[in-house]
Order: C-alpha cells, then structure tokens, then sequence
C-alpha cells in the first residue's frame, strides 16, 4: 500500500472508529434489503467489554435484549479491519456495495465490511467473494493481510468454534470477523510450526522435562547441612526499652523485622562443596511461568504491540531451566504454548507464538484462570516456583455476577479456580500477579484475584510502562530464595498474652490461650523485608530488673535444597524493668511501621466509602491519616517512609476528587496501594510522570535490576525517560531505635 493509501486508511478508520469492533444498531426495518437474509438472531448483540463508554467494545452474539448503548468514539491506536453493524457510520448513506451494486444503508441491521484500504462492502457479499479465493480488494485491487470469513451454517449448528490460520478460536457466535492472512515468516505450508496448530490435548501432560542438570544439584545440596545455609536475619524492637516494675501496660508494640538472605542455601554453604557442579555457583530456583494475557478487540493496534514487546522482555532473561506457557484469552482462552523450558529454541518458538497473536472478541477471564489452573496442576514436571501473571485491559462479563440485595455482593472468588487459591489444601503456592491495564479494566476483579491467590495487583496506566511493570514482576519471581516461610511467636512470661498481630494479609492464626501465634509469610525474595508489628499486655513485675517477653523462631523451605531451614538460635524479646523509669522514647523502627498500618487502614476505610458513593467521606478519612501521620515520631525525624506514605494519600485524594477520576484511576491507584502494603511487595502503579525515589515501594535489589535492564533497552530515544512509579520503600538507612 502506497503512503497515500495508507493515510486514507488511518483517517477512514479514525472516521469510523474501527477497532475490530461491532456497533449495535436499533432493531428496525430487517426485511428493508432483499441481501439482507441473516438470521434474526444475528441482530442480538451484547458487549463483552469494559462497562466504559469511552472504550472500544468488541462485541460477540448474547440471547438477551439488543444494547441500545450509543457507538464508543475511534481509538487513535486501531491497526485492523473490522466489521461494522451500526447507524453511526460514515456520513453518505448512497454508498453501494462494489459487488452486488446495492445501497449500503446505515440502520438496517446490514453488516458491512470495511477493508484495510478503506472500500466497504456487504458484509456476505465479500465473505462469498473471498469463498472463491479472491483475496484483493474488488474496487482497488489492494492485497488484503486480513480478509472476512463467515462461519460455515454446519459448525454453527454442531457449536463448533472456528478458527483462524493460527488456530485461534473466533468470539463470534455467528460469524468470525476477520482471518489473518498467513504471514511470510510461518513457513512454506503458510501454518504456524507445532504445537500451536495442533488442538489442545485433554490433558495438559506435555510439559516439557526439567532440566536433569538443575535437579541433579537440587539431589546433591539437599544433603549440606542447612544451619550451614544463609538463613533469614530477625531482628526486634520493642515500643520502649524500659518499663517500670509497678507500670502496666496494654497493647504494648513490638516489631519483628525479617530479612531474606541474598542467595538460596546452595550459595551459602560453608565448606568445600568441589563436587557440585559449575552452575551452582549461580543457582537460583528455577521457575514455571504462565502467562495470561488479553487480546480482546480493546487490546488491539498500540497496547498489544506493546504487550508483545514486554513479553519480550520476559521471555529473553528467562533461563534454560525455566520454563513459561502463554494462554491467550478473548471470549474463549486458548493455550497458545505449552510448558516448555526457556532454551535458545524455546525462547525463539515462544516469541513466534506471542508475535502471531491478534485481538478481538470480549473478555473471558475466568476461563483463561482455569487453563492456566489446568497448566500447572495437570504438568508431569514441577519446578520450584510456580507463578502465574495475568494482563487484561477489560471486564470479565462471562462469569462475575452480583447476587444479593440493595448493595450487590460480587462473587470474585468464581473468578479464580479452587486449585489456585491460597491454602487451598493442594499443596500449590501459585500466586497470581495481575496487571490491570488502562482506564477500563475491571480493577476491582483483578486486585480480587490476586488476593485469593496470594499475588500482587499492579495498575497500569500509562501503556509505556509495561515492559517494566512486568521487568520488576519477573526480577522478584527469579530471585526466590524462602518458601513456605512460618513464623513462630511465642510468650515467655507467663502473664503475658498476646493481644493482635497486624500482618496485613498474610494469614495469622493465635492459640486459644493467646500465649503462641504464627504468620504463614510463604515464599520470600532475596533480600525481601517483612515487618510485622505483635501487641502484648505488660503486667505489674517486681522480680527483676529485666523481662523476657517473646521468643520468636521460623521453619522454611530452600526452594533448591529442598530441605527444611530453621533459625538455629531463637531471637528473644527483652524490656528492662527498673524501678523507676526515666522519660523513653518511642523506638522510631516501629513508630514508621505504624504509620504504615495507619495509612493502609485508611485506605481501605476510604476505599469502601467511595464504593458506596461518598467520595467526601473517604478525601476526608485520608486527610485525617495524613494530619494524623504528620504528628508522629517518624515525621518529626524527617522519616523516609512517612514521607513516603504522606505523598501516596495525596495522591489518593485527588484521584478520588470526582466520580469521574476515580473509576477511571483512583479505583485501581487505590487497590494497587492496598496490595501494595498488605503483601509488603512492590506493585507498578499510576501513570509514568513521577520522579520521586522516596516511592519505590519495597523493591528489591533484583527487582531494581530488571526494572533497570527494561528502562535502558534501545527501544527508541523515548525509552530512557520512562519511569515506573511504585509506592513505598524503606531509604537505605534505617533510623536505629532509641
């Protein structure tokens, strides 16, 4: 196509608003056009996309009534033909079809075609022209790269989805909207090479082996003895050194602060291990990778380009003893690649797989869970870390359904198979890190999903920030060094009980006697921090001039070495009893921490507000947070995290200024916040334009790493600019506790 053509093209689909779409017209006059012989129930359309008006809504066939929503306006990013059904078309109505001669009037439930070269025509009327092999625009003689295909009556009738030259299965449950001609680089036969053109099997048994390798060092290290291994560091701090004798005191703070080694046991091993292998000395615990990714109508042109650019990105620093499976979902989800270990060959054949995708077609969630469910519980082989990273830009409209009275209760957990729930029994550990892209992706649903699975939710705002928004995912999942990490909490005073402990939402279970608790933390990255804060009673103590209160010890597994790792000596927690005690100050390690507490509670309280309508409420309890915050210890001392902290409930409170900002960001600026600091792991979030470093929240140094790696690729003079804006972290130095 010549450089004219091609600018008629884009200012044609600008008109039209072309994106793959189909409009839905007002149900009138059928029998107006004697070509106009599709079946009534073709005219019953409902949208699968995001509840927005603002975005482009692919549309497949519903039972239901016919939308009377007006068309959404042209997306700037539309690189693709598309099928319009619609009465807000272009502006001469006495067009005629190049084939069958006929008026193609708008508002007569006629699909017409519009081709990559501008000229449209009768929807059947070019479906049965392409039939015969002509596959050139009639008028122009353009050689089409994607052509109309109409889903023979026969598969209709049987239920059969029909599939285009990649095998990907069409929305439509009448017509398929558009065939992708086969592209030079898929071979001589015109197909995608094996196992994208094969059918999915039964049962997803074909996962690739594990490297032999790899396992044989995990055989060989799980015999080191693990207290030679590098193990977590604990550390405590109580509210105050020093309590007197005759003082009680309730909800006494103590913080427990964890620190993740910087390497898995295998590095860490004292001793002369000479009969390891070479790779050992770099091991890392490899991992199994499925991601989810949406490539709905609304994900079609920039956002997915982008999306196959990031998932570059990830496929490139997985390495050979990693393996990664891709489910790409629109309406339907399919398993576009199998398991298959991230070699030289693995890496270029999964790239071929991402590189072939193309969007249409609604938005079917759940169902691209429980494939990738299907993924990991059905595989032969398992490494160490499972992990599952979800992308999606619209709304399930398939599965969430309100129930209940006046204030509908949404029943999330339908989303996301039992197999992959936290603690479901099954003996997996597969978090799901969902990304929510754009204004008009459901945030809610996805912030849902990876709390019941245990993951992270990351907004996405500014369509550049992908690739690092998935960079820093990656740089935490190829770093795990801790798993099935439980922490143990135990009174050693006999009068003392343990009153709460504030874990954010890691489960935390205390006997009845309130004398022992624990927190599950689960897996860690290297060098990860956790901060927990324990509130005890302190009770009148006249026996000595100091007091033991808590005993704090932990069980994990090394992810390598398989084996079981415990602190060899326990951290005890002690206060000084005097007689008398001089004026003590407030240790600022856990006046920061809550702050931080505070300030999630806050978030929360005010999330909840604005959901039931009162976005002045909810500005008002996080002004109150922030006047609270501005009082404390931390702030006095010019604390990093308060700083922190006080900048993000701003932030918070201008997205919330109006209905309009806040389903639009402040929704999915706030979720990412609360996932943020309840999990205690960095979540991208917001827009690209902030510079602050103070929010780079609880990054880790290979998390910082990956993210740099992405900013500093050459892809484009623009690339070095982009930044990835993150809530909290704790500043280099921590203050010490007085």
């Amino acid at each position: 196509m010549d450089r004219k053509e091609g600018s008629k093209w884009r200012k044609a689909k600008l008109a039209l608003g072309l994106n793959m779409c189909l409009y839905v017209p007002k149900e009138e006059d059928h029998h107006h056009h004697h070509h106009n012989h599709q079946q009534p129930h073709q005219q019953h359309l409902h949208n699968h996309s995001s509840s927005s008006p603002s975005s482009p809504s692919p549309t497949t066939v519903h039972d239901g009534p016919t939308s009377t929503r007006s068309p959404p306006p042209p997306s700037p990013s539309s690189s693709s033909s598309g099928l319009r059904l619609s009465t807000s078309g272009p502006k001469s109505s006495k067009r005629t079809c190049a084939i069958c001669l006929t008026t193609m009037k708008q508002g007569h439930g006629q699909a017409i075609f519009t081709a990559e070269c501008s000229h449209s025509f009768h929807f059947h009327c070019i479906t049965s022209n392409v039939k015969h092999g002509n596959q050139v625009c009639p008028v122009c003689r353009a050689k089409w790269k994607e052509i109309p295909f109409q889903r023979p009556v026969s598969e209709i009738s049987r239920g059969r989805p029909s599939m285009n030259a990649v095998g990907w299965a069409r929305d439509d449950a009448w017509m398929t909207v558009l065939r992708r001609l086969p592209s030079p680089q898929l071979g001589a036969n015109g197909q995608m090479p094996s196992p994208y053109r094969a059918n999915e099997p039964a049962v997803f048994d074909d996962d690739e082996t594990l490297d032999l390798q790899h396992n044989n060092i995990a055989d060989i290290s799980s015999s080191l003895q693990s207290d030679s291994m590098g193990t977590i560091e604990i550390k405590t701090y109580p509210e105050v050194s020093a309590v007197s004798q005759a003082e009680t005191r309730d909800n006494f703070a103590i913080l427990i602060h964890l620190k993740a080694p910087l390497t898995s046991g295998i590095q860490n091993s004292n001793g002369n291990h000479s009969d390891l292998p070479e790779l050992s000395q770099n091991a890392r615990a490899s991992v199994d990778l499925v991601t989810v990714l949406d490539v709905s109508g609304s994900m079609s042109g920039t956002k997915l380009a982008l999306l196959k650019r990031a998932m570059g990105f990830v496929i490139q620093n997985l390495g050979p003893s990693d393996r990664l499976s891709v489910i790409a979902f629109s309406s339907t989800a399919r398993r576009i690649f199998p398991l298959r270990r991230m070699t030289e060959a693995g890496k270029q054949e999964a790239l071929q797989a991402v590189n072939a995708l193309a969007a249409n077609g609604g938005t079917n969630i759940a169902e691209a869970l429980r494939k990738a469910a299907k993924v990991i519980v059905e595989r032969k082989w398992k490494n160490p870390v499972g992990s599952v990273i979800l992308l999606s830009d619209g709304q399930d409209t398939y599965t969430v359904n309100s129930t209940g009275g006046n204030q509908p209760r949404i029943d999330y957990k339908a989303l996301v198979p039992i197999s992959i729930h936290r603690n479901s029994g099954t003996g997996f550990q597969i978090p799901v890190h969902a990304f929510g892209f754009g204004a008009d992706h459901d945030a809610a649903s996805m912030h849902s999903i990876s709390e019941i699975s245990g993951g992270t939710f990351s907004f996405i705002e500014a369509e550049g920030v992908i690739q690092d928004a998935f960079a820093q995912c990656i740089g935490g999942l190829l770093s795990v060094v801790v798993q099935e990490l439980r922490v143990k909490i135990e009174c050693v005073h006999p009068s003392l009980h343990i009153g709460s402990i504030k874990a954010g939402s890691y489960p935390v279970s205390i006997l009845a006697n309130s004398t022992v608790g624990s927190i599950d933390v689960g897996d860690l990255y290297a060098e990860e921090e956790r901060d927990f804060l324990v509130t005890i009673n302190i009770p009148v103590d006249r026996s000595s001039d100091d007091m033991s209160l808590l005993m704090i010890s932990y069980v994990y597994r090394d992810p390598i070495t398989k084996g079981m790792v415990t602190n060899a000596e326990a951290s005890w927690v002690k206060i000084q009893r005097p007689q008398v005690a001089g004026e003590q100050v407030v240790s600022l390690l856990v006046d920061r921490q809550q702050n931080r507490l505070h300030a999630a509670e806050a978030m929360a309280e005010a999330r909840v507000a604005a959901e039931n309508g009162d976005l002045n409420r909810a500005v008002s309890i996080l002004e109150n947070c922030c006047q609270a915050l501005t009082e404390s210890a931390s702030a006095k001392a010019g604390d990093g995290l308060y700083m922190g902290l006080y900048a993000e409930l701003k932030e918070m409170q201008e997205r919330m200024s109006s209905r309009r900002t806040y389903e639009e960001s402040g929704r999915a600026y706030v979720l990412s916040g609360l996932s943020s600091h309840s999990w205690q792991r960095a979540t991208a979030r917001g827009d690209s334009t902030d510079t602050t470093s103070l929010l780079r929240a609880y990054q880790t140094p290979s998390m910082v790493e990956m993210v740099t790696q992405s900013q500093t690729m050459s892809f484009g003079s623009a690339s070095s600019q982009r930044k990835l804006r993150q809530t909290m972290s704790f500043p280099a130095a921590r203050p010490q506790p007085r």
